[in-house]
This record gives C-alpha cells, structure tokens and sequence, in this order.
C-alpha cells in the first residue's frame, strides 16, 4: 500500500513538474505590431532595389539606342 501511495505521489509532482516546466519555457507572446514593420521595411527594402534596377535597364537601353544613332 505504501508502494502504491509513494507512485502515485512521485507521478502527481512529475505531472506538475513538466506542467511548469512547458509553460516556462513556451517562449514569450509575439508583438504582431513588430513584425508588421519589420515585414514593411523589408517590402520597402524589395521595391526601392526593383526601383533601382528599373533605372539601370533604362540607362543600358539608352546607351544602346545612342550607340544605334550613331552608327
């Protein structure tokens, strides 16, 4: 009998045990405002290189069509 009560005693604190143990380590609450800007900068980040590259296209056709005028 008091084989008995000692295991269900030692599985009652290991239940509680992995309880706290989850909840402490389950990581804090994502701030959704934060990854909102972060995804923000980053799509502000994408189209100023596509801005970037549209302009370089545009020189190199320019310089072509000079080239074409010129022959």
């Amino acid at each position: 009998m008091s084989k008995l009560l000692s295991i269900l005693i030692a599985a009652a604190f290991a239940t509680v045990s992995a309880g706290s143990f989850a909840a402490s380590h389950g990581g804090a609450m994502k701030d959704d405002k934060k990854m909102e800007k972060k995804d923000e900068k980053a799509a502000k980040k994408d189209a100023k290189a596509e801005k970037k590259e549209e302009k370089k296209d545009m020189k190199a056709e320019k310089k072509e069509e000079k080239k074409e005028m010129k022959k």
